[in-house]
């Protein structure tokens, strides 16, 4: 998931999403309380794509994933215009310098309070103590501005084009699919997340890196990927931008470095993948529940049935994403159907 801050849109709910956005970040990068971090997540989820203003907690408490503590805050918010635990955790330096540096790319909570503790409470001071920074976090530091902005559709589908073209050159076997939100169909992207392919790679193969090393060389060749991360034997991490147009207003073309990550993994493990993916998480979450109750177990890399003792058999064979929805007995959900 990117660190990026949630798109802003005409959701008639937006300022409840963006404080329980805010909570879920401050659980997850200061108190480290994940199933905090994950309840206000999902709340914030399901509200984003609730078509009508909320005006009470106990309206917002109908809905799946908004319990009671959750409800209570609403109303405060609703009634007041703010929250008593926001009020406090925005005062404190502490809270404020974490969540901050967190979002700077490759630097967790751990790193971030690790940081802090180093005195080191803004990006200004990062600046100024790069040493203390690993190659990942100096990349993300050094495009921190262009990182925090998201990237509109318009733009996915030039950079889209981009990356399909040269893979292809390189060799129009392989199989290349950006998955992540704009799968799902969303008007903007935090990062480019693809997912790749290739027929000769099969998962009884083992690792064959120079499937993976031949797109990345490619894409740095054409000056398209800028900067790397991090390359290994199936996983790519890196930075890339479009070539500035000429004639391109500056608002459809801005030119901006973008964060990039390459997947590479075997053929016949492609449909888990591209379903896992494309995501959402909720959604995977409860695909995988569905799998269970039929008996299956689901991942990114198979769906096996589960034996009489609960011990996974051998991987079934799919050749599509309907094929997975199919075994469990679920309807089919097109990629713009699996936000939750």
């Amino acid at each position: 998931m990117s660190k990026r801050k949630a798109p802003q849109n005409e959701n008639p709910n937006q300022e409840i999403v963006d404080f329980l956005v805010e909570l879920a970040n401050y659980e997850k990068n200061v108190t480290r309380a994940l199933f905090k971090h994950n309840a206000y997540r999902k709340a914030a989820s399901v509200i984003a794509k609730y078509p009508t203003k909320i005006t009470t907690g106990d309206e917002a408490k109908k809905l799946d994933g908004v319990g009671d503590k959750i409800s209570k805050k609403i109303d405060e918010f609703l009634q007041t215009g703010k929250l008593q635990k926001l009020e406090k955790i925005r005062k404190d330096d502490t809270s404020e310098s974490i969540n901050l540096l967190t979002r700077v790319s490759g630097i967790g909570p751990a790193a971030a309070r690790k940081l802090f503790d180093d005195g080191i409470k803004s990006i200004e001071d990062l600046r100024k103590k790069q040493d203390k920074l690993n190659h990942h976090q100096k990349i993300g530091l050094k495009h921190f501005e262009d990182f925090e902005k998201r990237i509109p559709r318009s733009e996915m589908e030039r950079l889209e084009a981009v990356i399909i073209d040269l893979v292809e050159e390189v060799d129009d076997s392989y199989t290349a699919t950006i998955c992540g939100s704009y799968r799902r169909g969303a008007v903007s992207s935090g990062d480019i997340d693809i997912l790749l392919t290739h027929p000769d790679f099969k998962a009884e193969d083992g690792k064959k890196p120079a499937l993976l090393h031949a797109v990345v060389n490619k894409l740095v060749d054409f000056k398209f990927v800028t900067d790397t991360i991090s390359l290994g034997d199936t996983k790519f991490m890196g930075v890339c931008r479009l070539a500035k147009e000429a004639d391109a207003d500056e608002d459809d073309n801005p030119n901006l470095f973008r964060r990039i990550d390459i997947r590479l993994i075997p053929s016949d493990q492609y449909s888990c993948g591209t379903l896992y993916f494309t995501g959402s998480d909720m959604f995977n979450k409860h695909m995988r529940g569905i799998a269970l109750e039929n008996g299956f177990t689901l991942n990114e890399y198979s769906i096996r049935p589960l034996g009489s003792t609960g011990v996974p058999g051998e991987p079934l064979p799919v050749s599509s994403e309907k094929d997975i929805f199919d075994i469990i007995g679920m309807k089919y959900k097109k990629p713009s159907e699996r936000s939750m």
